[in-house]
């Protein structure tokens, strides 16, 4: 235990640490807090998916996901988009800068000749035709051969590009992609680094604002107290969601506009409330007790009683409240990015939900299936870990 502060030294050997990590469902729950606390390390320090991999094009729009099976139209669909780029290419003023500039998550042209790639495409037309007609005469269903012509025609699609050997392309379609064509794993990935983000620091100092003001006002009482009790009053008798709107909305125009700060400021403004009350609540309860008394008596200072002997002994409470406050920060960021005052130039779950909504309303439920599962997950581990740390912290339940 060298080097770790007194503090920690006798959190990690408490009672309460050690009957936490006896819960199994609550190590699981850490376990899981782990692996997106590790995935929005990898993507926010190291790289590992960068925001232009999460909003660059990698295939044909509403790509559907890993168990669903698309009808004969749907895959028709997806050869058109195909074949679309390399005719794009063909027509432009320099077709061999085009081919090679063609990249699809790794996906390449399988030759930057276009004259090759000409012949390629002309020898497919036909085949295009032939299942053209059968879509437009309804009968796709009614000869075995059509589907026959569907295979050989994705097999001659998919010999115009060279698939990358890392499968990383094939592991990025694995929940399909959105209208415009992007990956909505990769986007649900990146958007667990701007959750995490938001997460912690609205907790962090909503905890902090919450417990510094809390203790203050029941510790020192009088004017303290009044003034406190106001002001987190006041702040209690707007509805919560209005006064997020308009603490993001205050924003709008600003240097400000398009970036977390807004999202920031609405969090931290709003979220001390439910810390500072339960606080304040429990240091009424502390400051009668005898060893405060007692130090009192010695001749500690105020101050020093209040940061040494009593706001220790909330630990659970500040512990309890970073989780809460973690998963409604969570949540709140995507009611605020559905309205259109939350995040904005990058990817997150409530960028997707709000970008899903035409989605939806045609039957395609992938991207707002994957951003609901990322954000279920994270948020139900959150409240697991809650109650573990309220059944192992809390002096009521030990």
């Amino acid at each position: 235990m060298i080097g770790i502060p007194g503090f920690a030294r006798r959190l990690l050997g408490s009672r309460g640490m050690r009957k936490l990590v006896q819960d199994r469902l609550a190590v699981g729950a850490m376990c899981v807090i782990a692996l997106y606390l590790a995935a929005a390390t990898a993507v926010g320090v190291f790289g590992v998916i960068t925001e232009q991999d999460a909003t660059a094009r990698v295939g044909p729009g509403k790509l559907v996901g890993f168990f669903e099976e698309p009808d004969a139209e749907t895959r028709l669909h997806y050869l058109e988009f195909y074949v679309e780029q390399i005719e794009n290419a063909l027509d432009r003023r320099d077709p061999d800068k085009a081919l090679e500039a063609i990249d699809f998550f790794g996906l390449r042209a399988a030759s930057n000749d276009p004259d090759a790639m000409g012949e390629q495409l002309d020898a497919l037309y036909e085949t295009f035709e032939e299942l053209y007609e059968t879509q437009e005469e309804d009968a796709f269903d009614a000869d075995p051969a059509n589907y026959e012509r569907l295979t050989r025609l994705e097999s001659d699609v998919a010999a115009l590009y060279a698939e990358p050997d890392d499968g990383l392309r094939r592991w990025s379609l694995l929940l399909g992609t959105d209208v415009q064509g992007r990956s909505i794993l990769l986007r649900a990935i990146y958007a667990i680094k701007v959750a995490v983000q938001i997460g912690l620091v609205a907790a962090l100092v909503s905890v902090l604002i919450g417990t510094v003001l809390g203790g203050a006002a029941a510790f020192f009482g009088g004017w303290v107290d009044h003034l406190i009790v106001w002001l987190y009053s006041t702040f209690s008798a707007i509805p919560y969601i209005v006064l997020l709107m308009v603490l993001a909305a205050m924003f709008l125009g600003s240097p400000f506009e398009g970036t977390l700060v807004p999202v920031y400021a609405a969090f931290c403004l709003t979220f001390w409330i439910g810390p500072c009350r339960v606080i304040r609540g429990e240091v009424m309860k502390l400051r009668e007790l005898e060893y405060v008394q007692a130090a009192t008596a010695i001749g500690f200072g105020r101050m020093h009683i209040l940061w040494k002997h009593i706001i220790p002994n909330t630990t659970h409470l500040m512990f309890i409240n970073f989780s809460l406050i973690f998963i409604g920060a969570i949540k709140a960021e995507v009611i605020l990015s559905f309205l259109g005052l939350g995040v904005k130039n990058e990817p997150s779950w409530g960028v997707m939900i709000n970008q899903s909504r035409q989605e939806v309303i045609s039957g395609f439920m992938w991207q707002i299936g994957g951003a609901t599962f990322f954000m279920f997950a994270l948020v139900l581990a959150f409240n697991i870990l809650s109650d573990a740390l309220q059944d192992a912290f809390d002096p009521k339940h030990v």
